[in-house]
């Protein structure tokens, strides 16, 4: 036997590993990093590879399956892409995230969960809203997430470790309902610094969430006379809900390539009108500056109450910054923000900046809704904010985010290649419409049923329009959003 046919037949006896029983003679030529990386996902989703898991070093893992160390590398960075695992230095390469799970089955006894068809015939209620949410999906292109697997965790342990070593025993004890000196203080610098806001740290309030903003300034408006509040529609529903909880009208304001409509703000004849200025929800519109003077000069001339809910402003891809409303009309505007998009829902920590006519009886709702928010939550998010760790996880979700963002215009135009994509140029989200004539409830329910979650455009408008999809994208890996998009494509080919 020459040298050749020897190495040849040595290959084929040790072209395996025992990690997870690796054959590369099963994968298909030419494809052997696609195919490491899929078995490799295959393992992380039925957890022969739970999270916490160190994956064999590239170097390893290539000798014993006798291929290139490119390769291995290759398979693991698309892992790292994908949210499922993550670099640690010294430590190595660690599982962080299994995909989702395959839909579970519907179960068949009584009081069993709705079946898609039934949840999204449903009118769109806060219960069938939560409803969907719980719904099992194996791919969930819901709006309103950031890529969860990039949160910081070794920041933010570093800033937890740093707030416990140094935290006086008195802070631990019931503090300003306010919340804490230090993060009020630490979103003052963030807002001036991000949002061109200048606010005394006095001036802030912090709260469980924008939706605890609406939720308190809705019980102080109603009990100040104030009967409704005008929302964009399109519209968030989730928003909406919220104020018709605290006995608030909430009539529509048409939202155009402008932003809202302010003349048809205007014939509503409501004191106050809640706005996604910088990035119109779910259009992705961006108020223009010919609106903003109009909005300035209802609010001026009528004593009127801008609600601005600045929710993804920093989320911005191809486009310039837009400066908040907050900026430029503080005695008139309500600026409610969180961190809910920055880092994660979980952490439950926002802001808001009420006008100098609403600070005390806004202070005074969260003293008795909550005496204040969990202190340690707050000082670790302060120490996290003042250190520049935020700025570096923005960018690090930035790059993440446009890249997910990307691959979802391009399965679009593969798989739906009528719909219009709208807001592209910053955000979590794309909203797509079409050209048709569907229920896009019976899409969203047919794609529930395949596995893939969506919003149906319908939810969030009050009244009749095209029929389109509100799709998130930054929480997906690419491979999630190619197949989810896909998916959809093929649902819609079938709908009757």
């Amino acid at each position: 036997m020459n040298r050749s046919n020897r190495r040849s037949s040595d290959q084929s006896i040790v072209s395996g590993s025992d990690f997870l029983q690796l054959n590369i003679d099963d994968a298909p030529v030419g494809r052997r990093s696609d195919w490491l990386a899929r078995q490799l996902r295959l393992a992380i989703s039925d957890h022969r590879l739970p999270v916490g898991t160190r994956l064999p070093a590239t170097r390893v893992l290539a000798d014993e399956l006798r291929v290139s160390r490119g390769v291995v590398t290759e398979a693991y960075q698309r892992l790292t892409e994908d949210g499922h695992v993550a670099g640690h230095g010294r430590n190595g390469t660690i599982v962080v995230a299994a995909p989702a799970s395959p839909p579970e089955a519907p179960p068949a006894t009584p009081g069993a969960r709705p079946s898609p068809s039934a949840l999204f015939a449903a009118a769109p209620g806060a219960d069938i809203f939560d409803s969907v949410r719980a719904a099992p999906a194996r791919i969930d292109l819901s709006p309103g997430v950031p890529d969860l697997a990039a949160f910081p965790r070794s920041a933010w342990l570093r800033a937890e470790r740093n707030v416990l070593a140094n935290l006086p025993a008195s802070d631990l004890g019931y503090g300003d309902p306010r919340g804490t000196p230090a993060l009020r203080h630490a979103i003052a610098n963030w807002l001036a610094r991000n949002r061109a806001i200048r606010a005394d740290p006095a001036e802030i309030l912090i709260v469980v969430g924008t939706s605890q903003t609406l939720s308190l300034l809705g019980r102080v408006l109603y009990d100040d006379g104030i009967s409704a509040v005008a929302v964009e529609d399109p519209g968030s529903l989730g928003a909406r809900q919220l104020l018709r909880d605290q006995r608030l009208d909430t009539p529509p304001v048409p939202v155009d390539s402008h932003g809202a409509r302010v003349d048809a703000l205007r014939d509503t004849a409501a004191p106050a009108v809640l706005l996604t200025p910088a990035h119109q929800f779910p259009t992705g519109v961006v108020l223009s500056g010919a609106r903003r003077r109009e909005l300035m000069g209802w609010a001026t001339g009528n004593e009127g109450l801008i609600i601005e809910d600045d929710y993804d402003a920093e989320h911005r891809y191809d486009r310039p910054p837009v400066p908040a409303l907050r900026s430029v009309l503080p005695r008139h505007v309500c600026y409610a923000g969180s961190v809910s998009k920055l880092l994660a829902p979980a952490l439950r920590i926002g802001w808001v900046l009420a006008p100098p006519r609403y600070q005390d009886a806004l202070i005074a709702a969260k003293r008795f809704a909550d005496l204040g928010n969990a202190a340690l939550p707050q000082q670790v998010l302060a120490q996290f904010m003042e250190s520049g760790e935020m700025e570096r996880q923005l960018r690090v979700l930035r790059t993440r985010h446009r890249r997910r963002r990307d691959t979802m215009v391009d399965a679009i135009r593969t798989h739906l290649p009528h719909a219009l994509v709208h807001g592209a140029a910053a955000g979590l989200h794309l909203m797509i419409t079409f050209d048709a004539e569907f229920a896009d409830t019976d899409l969203a329910a047919a794609a529930l049923a395949r596995g893939v979650k969506v919003q149906p455009l319908s939810w969030h408008s009050q009244h009749a329009a095209r029929p389109g999809l509100v799709l998130g994208y930054a929480a997906s890996s690419p491979t999630d959003i190619s197949e989810g998009v896909a998916t959809l494509g093929d649902v819609l080919r079938r709908l009757p």
